[in-house]
């Protein structure tokens, strides 16, 4: 689902990148995550370490990166003028979820359980939900034609994101969003563009 890169540049930097992603995952899953360095990491993708904090400014964020952030702003921009915010937000949902590649959630799915499996990644990926309420208020405030601190953009921003959190499993064993699940994506900004009625 993402743009693929145009220049020889941009796609052996997207490569590299993905090749220190998979070795890191791989590591991550055959040894732990707490087992393994930064060191193993850039050793096994071919890279210096210094490479690879080019590309991950530290080593939770070869796991905490949502790629899918960035396409789905993409997707909900580009979704019909006439359509309201939040039911813009539906399609690009239904958009994303409906077309993704096969891979693309497999390795989601990896992401997804080591950041359920472990207690600090988890942790940061709940105080990462405020960048993304930037993100997804900017898209929101730049779809409207309104100034990007725009305050009802950001908290309508806060209320979906928070609206999606709502339907994520938690507890012990808990695991992130399949592909089946984007039908509950809409259900949550369905009742939170009704107003969140509780009959």
């Amino acid at each position: 689902m993402t743009a693929l890169p145009t220049s020889l540049r941009e796609r052996k930097k997207a490569k590299t990148r993905a090749a220190i992603r998979e070795h890191a995952m791989r590591l991550f899953e055959e040894q732990g995550y707490a087992a393994t360095t930064v060191d193993q990491i850039a050793d096994a993708a071919e890279v210096s370490p210094s490479t690879f904090f080019r590309y991950f400014p530290a080593k939770e964020d070869v796991v905490l990166a949502d790629d899918l952030d960035e396409v789905m702003v993409r997707v909900f921009l580009a979704q019909p003028a006439e359509l309201a915010p939040l039911d813009a937000m539906m399609q690009a949902v239904r958009d994303i979820f409906t077309g993704m590649d096969p891979q693309v959630w497999a390795f989601e799915r990896r992401r997804q359980d080591l950041i359920f499996g472990v207690p600090e990644l988890r942790a940061r990926a709940i105080q990462q939900m405020t960048e993304t309420v930037d993100l997804f208020a900017g898209a929101i405030a730049q779809r409207q034609g309104l100034p990007a601190d725009h305050f009802p953009a950001r908290v309508m921003a806060g209320a979906a994101v928070g609206a999606i959190l709502a339907i994520m499993p938690s507890g012990v064993g808990a695991q992130g969003v399949t592909p089946g699940d984007h039908s509950r994506m809409e259900q949550a900004l369905t009742l939170l563009r009704d107003g969140l009625p509780l009959g």
